[in-house]
């Protein structure tokens, strides 16, 4: 009974320590710091064109975060099911996550310039 449970335990701890190397959900990425006087100089029409741009780069960097979340859970799954070297595959992608960290800040520079300027340009949320 004992050895089950310590069998158990073990278990655990390692999908515990495998998932903890899983890529983070895009909507769980935080955003980075970016200086509002990154976009001091630019004006209303420079700012709507700049959020369109990083804008649909970071709904692609969103999209390749997301991937690579599905990656790292496929991976999981065949590590504890299948095959425990398949573990070796899980580590998430740190350049993806801070990518998608610096184009979320980079939009809400944009938008707190595009405040401060009055430029009202609508920022949705997804």
């Amino acid at each position: 009974m004992m050895k089950n449970t310590y069998k158990l335990a073990a278990l655990a701890a390692s999908v515990s320590l495998m998932a903890a190397g899983c890529a983070s959900r895009s909507e769980d990425v935080g955003a980075a710091y970016v200086s509002l006087t990154t976009y001091q100089s630019y004006n209303c029409k420079e700012l709507s064109l700049e959020a369109q741009r990083v804008s649909s780069a970071a709904a692609s960097a969103a999209g390749a975060q997301d991937s690579q979340r599905t990656k790292d859970a496929v991976a999981t799954t065949a590590a504890v099911v299948i095959f425990w070297p398949a573990a070796f595959f899980v580590g998430g992608d740190n350049a993806k996550t801070a990518e998608l960290a610096n184009l979320k800040g980079q939009m809400q520079a944009i938008e707190a310039a595009s405040i401060q300027k009055k430029c009202g340009i609508t920022f949705n949320r997804a």
